[in-house]
């Protein structure tokens, strides 16, 4: 038989455990693009996505369809190359559009809202292994990290992303030529806040570029598995 005092020291931790899960939404990343034929179906479920408290929907669009006759206005270079990076940690020698990945590890071909939600769901119900607190006073943003359950010698970059929440394209050649398109939650800026190596609760600074809404990411370096994320408040 536990003892009172042993059975409340189990619910404390239990409970501190289920709200640091409860508050840890899941990155989802959409890689994206304006000269896309395919994307559109994808684009549409980042927009549901963004409406959730429990998922952090970002649309991160690429250049390499900017060949086909229309330049993608909301394009950037790095953008690809994590894509790249994301592709070589999964051992794929291929990138395409659209892409989900999911807390930097797992990815859905296209817009495959089934398979989407399993691994959303997976990723709600896993052990926390990290917490993130992030919070500005006007251009300065304050991160707060704390160690839950991570493994020991790695290092994890934390990173500040900005973002408009709503973006409009009016596109006039290529695929989608005539199309008239609203993008959720584009990417535009990427800050590293700094390198931590998850022993022991830390905090960072950044200073922001803009004005537009802002998330962090605690992810481990390399491109490795997003282990906390917080909207900027």
């Amino acid at each position: 038989m536990f003892k009172p005092t042993a059975i409340a020291t189990a619910l404390t931790v239990f409970f501190a455990s289920s709200a640091v899960a409860e508050s840890d939404p899941v990155v989802v990343e959409l890689f994206t693009s304006q000269g896309c034929s395919s994307c559109p179906p994808a684009d549409r479920i980042l927009h549901d996505l963004v409406k959730r408290d429990d998922v952090i929907g970002l649309a991160l669009h690429v250049d390499y369809w900017d060949y086909i006759g229309w330049k993608d206005a909301y394009a950037d270079p790095d953008h690809t190359l994590r894509q790249r990076a994301y592709a070589r940690q999964g051992g794929r020698s291929m990138i395409y559009t659209p892409q989900m990945v999911v807390n930097g590890q797992q990815d859905v071909v296209g817009a495959q809202a089934r398979d989407l939600d399993r691994l959303i769901d997976a990723h709600l119900k896993a052990a926390p292994q990290a917490s993130v607190k992030a919070s500005r006073s006007g251009g300065d943003v304050t991160v707060d990290v704390t160690p839950v359950e991570l493994p020991e010698g790695e290092i994890y970059d934390v990173r500040v992303v900005q973002y408009s929440p709503m973006r409009h394209a009016s596109i006039r050649r290529g695929e989608l030529a005539g199309h008239e398109l609203d993008y959720a939650n584009v990417v535009e800026s990427w800050l590293m806040a700094g390198q931590w190596d998850g022993a022991a609760p830390q905090q960072f600074s950044a200073v922001l570029t803009s004005e537009l809404p802002a998330v962090v990411l605690v992810q481990q370096a390399g491109h490795g598995p997003i282990v906390a994320a917080a909207h900027v408040k």
